[in-house]
């Protein structure tokens, strides 16, 4: 009776946003007790979700060749051969390319260095040679003393790399399970939910997955037509390091939006340093030429029918994704959200089944009054 009396003196609203808000704050637990494991297995978790991002863009090909025939385990690994031979044979192309021209581009940077030394000996700066050489002097002196932190920093790197290495053969292992049957993974991690909504949870992850598969193929499109693009015009400026400079914009624009106008900064910087500053303005031009039309014709045109995201939702997840996990949080970021957004409309939508059941208690339920009511005249009459 106090208890009542108690939250009787308590206003409604007040009432209302505490029971909102502790529910609000163990949600938020439980989130960022997610967030905690996934961090401690980001080793496993980020090749699990490329392996998953890969499997649908190779899995139409895969069931186009079992369906032609061919036996799904050959069918695999014809189109894992046939992927990393064109993917080895584009890299040992950009590779070759970027060693045949990287010295001409030291030989231009170091006419551009050179210039920019006369025109502070001679140009308005006035400087003395005395001064630019103590000024060089000084930045060697720096490197020497920060050795140990460069050496460091390159043990980093190596660990970095088997962590890399290890992480890809994670990612081809998973991949072969999931393009050989990812179907039947799918049907037996889905036994784990309650038998009423078994097919529910099912279907939304076909769902989730077919939001993938679309998103995966419009961002390719996208990405092909960024490169292309920027590498036919700093081909026709004559750039150096054309293809090996369009081959880092097309692996940025795997992140919407900013990803190519972030990795064609670094042909911004080529262009400075080989042509000058006219030629650094037009390839800065192109980058946001190229980034408008990927943003306003080619997003909403073909990455508009494969995923229904609204711009803003695109920006925030890349942001938070960034924040979380850097890079990786950032290219994951927009098909995760993807995935989610039509998983949860399926998992949300009503059901049919249940609607029409539902609908037909109602009906039993009144039609006792209904046949109760047309019989109150028959008794009065009698």
């Amino acid at each position: 009776m106090p208890a009542n009396t108690d939250d009787a003196s308590v206003e409604p609203l007040v009432r209302k946003t505490a029971a909102w808000a502790w529910r609000l704050l163990v949600i938020l637990f439980a989130l960022l007790a997610l967030l905690w494991v996934v961090k401690k297995l980001e080793v496993i978790i980020v090749p699990v979700l490329v392996a998953l991002l890969l499997s649908a863009l190779l899995l139409p090909v895969v069931d186009w060749l079992d369906r032609r025939g061919l036996p799904r385990g050959g069918a695999v690994a014809l189109v894992l051969l046939t992927s990393f031979s064109l993917l080895g044979g584009i890299l040992a192309f950009v590779v070759n390319q970027f060693i045949d021209g990287l010295p001409g581009l030291t030989e231009q940077v170091t006419r551009s260095i050179e210039s920019i030394r006369r025109w502070l000996i001679d140009g308005p700066a006035h400087l003395r040679r005395e001064q630019i050489d103590n000024a060089g002097n000084a930045a060697i002196e720096a490197l020497r003393n920060n050795q140990a932190k460069l050496e460091s920093g390159a043990l980093s790197t190596a660990a970095t790399i088997t962590e890399l290495v290890t992480a890809a053969v994670l990612v081809l292992f998973t991949l072969i399970f999931f393009l050989y049957g990812g179907r039947n993974i799918w049907a037996y991690v889905s036994k784990i939910f309650p038998a009423h909504v078994r097919d529910r949870v099912s279907e939304a992850g076909r769902a989730g997955y077919g939001s993938l598969t679309g998103y995966v193929r419009a961002t390719f499109l996208v990405a092909l037509t960024d490169a292309a693009g920027v590498g036919t015009g700093l081909a026709i400026m004559g750039i150096p390091l054309a293809l090996p400079l369009a081959s880092l914009v097309f692996l940025g624009a795997f992140i919407p939006l900013i990803g190519a106008l972030v990795s064609g900064l670094l042909a911004v910087v080529v262009a400075l340093l080989a042509k000058g500053m006219v030629y650094a303005l037009i390839t800065l031009g192109l980058l946001i030429a190229v980034n408008q039309l990927e943003a306003h014709v080619l997003q909403p045109l073909v990455m508009g029918r494969a995923v229904s995201i609204h711009p803003l939702g695109v920006v925030l997840a890349i942001s938070t994704g960034g924040v979380l996990a850097g890079i990786v949080g950032a290219l994951l970021a927009v098909p995760t959200v993807a995935f989610l957004n039509n998983a949860m409309q399926v998992l949300l939508a009503p059901d049919p089944a249940a609607e029409a059941e539902k609908q037909t208690e109602e009906a039993d339920e009144g039609t006792p009054i209904v046949r109760a009511e047309a019989d109150e005249p028959e008794a009065a009459s009698d």
